[in-house]
């Protein structure tokens, strides 16, 4: 089995009714993205990462994750790397899902998501554009113990 190596052979390897999951969320994302970020396949997932050549520092080697989007078995899980390294800004995200009526799936870095319609498309797109490369940079160096 080969690992996909660009986002949309990732999507391409899905089932049909999961590619339009994945696909909408990553339009949201990529719609909604500070221009300096990446989006590569990393950990074999969709992700948009700091550029090592912008954030070389990482503790892995592996360009500095900003949110992340994985089809898991029996959902799809977006990370939210932003939202989880601010503490305020995760109980406020947590807040405005509750507001859109649907009930969140959470795990402290993660939302999950079995259908499109489920997916605040919305407030996943403010969140995401809640950071610029450098604000999140800040926020990540200010909340990492080294």
């Amino acid at each position: 089995m080969t690992l996909p190596e660009t986002p949309e052979s990732y999507i391409a390897g899905l089932a049909p009714g999961r590619q339009e999951l994945v696909a909408s969320i990553r339009e949201t994302v990529n719609a909604n993205l500070d221009s300096g970020f990446q989006e590569l396949v990393d950990f074999g997932m969709i992700a948009w990462c700091v550029p090592l050549e912008r954030y070389p520092d990482t503790y892995n080697g592996h360009p500095l994750m900003y949110a992340a989007l994985a089809a898991q078995k029996r959902y799809v899980s977006l990370y939210l790397m932003g939202i989880y390294a601010d503490p305020v800004a995760s109980q406020q995200f947590q807040d405005e899902y509750v507001k859109t009526g649907r009930k969140p799936n959470m795990g402290k870095s993660c939302v999950r998501f079995r259908k499109l319609e489920d997916v605040p498309l919305d407030l996943i797109g403010r969140a995401i554009a809640s950071h610029t490369v450098e604000s999140y940079l800040e926020v990540t160096q200010r909340t990492t113990r080294r």
